[in-house]
């Protein structure tokens, strides 16, 4: 495993200066402004990014003021306690995507974020406190307690939010791969904890975020 600023640079170097790639690069959110987001900003953006997982993205998004409308603007208490009466009702409203499992994750993350939101006095301080070292245990958990939030969908969700988050893109396991951290995308604990090794060796190197070296990684092959 090559030190970050060896993989930076040739990717510095094609974007033109660090000025230039510091402008592409996606930052995450301070802690403070991490604890202003809404419970419900949180389950929006959770189910958005389940629902477009597998479909077009742009297609999804243009419909999701109306299913913001359906799901009472994804209020937690409302949403985690809708019957399959109801849900099967809401599948039937126009401009509703009809896919039974998605629409029943937004129940059940509901669920799982109202119990966070109770325990943490709100989902973002819940957020706010994930340490960068913590994040592969973290990252697990959430997919762990969560509905589909599997793969990369809880990953783009906490990216789209703020969160200091690792998108595990083809081109970015690529270049995990390329320095010898990974064999594939991190599925066993085993994978995960190579790869938070070798990420928090970089991050101290660096300084950079996770948001920043996963881009970066992902730059150096694209």
């Amino acid at each position: 495993m090559r030190p970050f600023a060896e993989i930076e640079l040739p990717v510095v170097e094609r974007f033109g200066g660090r000025k230039a790639l510091q402008a592409q690069l996606n930052k995450p959110k301070s802690a403070a402004a991490l604890r202003k987001a809404p419970d419900n900003r949180w389950l929006s953006e959770a189910s958005l990014a389940v629902m477009q997982a597998g479909f077009n993205w742009s297609v999804v998004r243009k419909k999701w003021p109306r299913i913001e409308e359906i799901f009472h603007d994804f209020d937690l208490h409302h949403c985690a306690f809708m019957p399959d009466e109801e849900l099967e009702a809401v599948m039937k409203q126009e401009g509703m995507i009809r896919h039974w499992a998605k629409t029943k994750a937004i129940r059940d993350n509901a669920s799982y974020f109202l119990e966070l939101s109770r325990a943490h006095d709100g989902l973002g301080n819940f957020f706010a406190a994930w340490e960068t070292e913590d994040y592969a245990d973290n990252l697990r958990a959430l997919q762990k307690g969560g509905s589909r939030l599997g793969g990369r969908t809880a990953q783009v969700f906490l990216r789209r939010m703020g969160v200091d988050t690792l998108i595990f893109s083809p081109d970015m396991v690529r270049a995990l791969v390329r320095e010898g951290v990974a064999r594939k995308t991190p599925s066993s604990r085993k994978d995960w904890s190579s790869v938070q090794e070798a990420v928090e060796q970089w991050r101290r190197e660096s300084g950079r975020s996770l948001n920043e070296i996963s881009q970066i990684l992902a730059f150096s092959v694209g």
